[in-house]
């Protein structure tokens, strides 16, 4: 289903009981709202699960960049907005997660609890240089020479060999991001800097990382972990930067 938030035509989908706690859940770059399938069946029957493809991301629409984290967070607030939806609880994945920071430490009455995965809060140069090589290589060739080196990225090795349905899953979303979701995305990861005030999110707030995760790995959410008073810290084994996927089991 689409509906009009923050300008934009955001696609989402709903499940559980109406009477229910709401929990939203928000996908990383280069990924859609079914990356969350596992969690959103596990979940269903105890909360009131709204899942989102982020702008520019499934079939949310696309605009030109560059985009903000802060925009990204008044994409939910708008789609909250919609539904009317007063709090909810927050899972995001990377990308997502760093939503999850911004919408905590600016919006916190609209949060029950923050769940901040395989994520970090701040871009230091080796982080950002990723991104410079990858949003010239998008611009001129489109997402295809991505496919490949993401699902190394995201995912162990043992993972690959054994989930091979998994795997072809993941290329056509990643290939199905639009190039302008990808690089305005990839500008507002740049802009990445809560790390140092994340000492003031007040919320019941957890941690999960990916033990294996080499894209935003433990020590990146350690940090977080210990800027956030009373917070929780997760660390999943075996799996990689999309651990969600990787090991639903654990995961949930």
């Amino acid at each position: 289903m689409r509906v009009p938030a923050n300008g934009i035509s955001l696609n989402y989908e709903v499940e559980g009981s109406e009477d229910a706690p709401w929990v939203t859940f928000s996908n990383s770059l280069a990924a859609d709202l079914t990356m969350w399938d596992d969690q959103a069946d596990h979940f269903k029957d105890r909360y009131r699960v709204l899942r989102y493809d982020t702008r520019g991301h499934g079939r949310s629409e696309p605009t030109q960049g560059p985009y903000s984290i802060e925009m990204l967070a008044n994409d939910v607030l708008g789609l909250w907005e919609a539904l009317g939806i007063k709090n909810s609880h927050f899972v995001g994945l990377s990308l997502g997660g760093m939503t999850a920071q911004c919408l905590a430490l600016k919006h916190p009455d609209r949060l029950l609890s923050v769940a901040i995965c395989d994520s970090r809060a701040d871009c230091p140069e080796g982080y950002r240089s990723n991104w410079h090589q990858r949003i010239p290589e998008v611009e001129k060739n489109g997402m295809d020479p991505l496919v490949e080196p993401t699902l190394q990225r995201w995912f162990t090795d043992a993972c690959r060999d054994a989930q091979p349905e998994m795997m072809d899953k993941v290329r056509d979303m990643v290939r199905s991001t639009t190039s302008l979701g990808y690089v305005g995305c990839a500008h507002a990861i740049l802009g990445l800097d809560y790390l140092s005030q994340l000492n003031n999110v007040n919320l019941p707030t957890i941690f999960i990382v990916g033990a294996q995760d080499g894209g935003t790995p433990p020590e990146a959410s350690q940090a977080m972990h210990k800027e956030v008073a009373g917070s929780q810290y997760v660390e999943i084994d075996p799996a990689a930067h999309v651990s969600n996927m990787e090991n639903s089991k654990a995961f949930n």
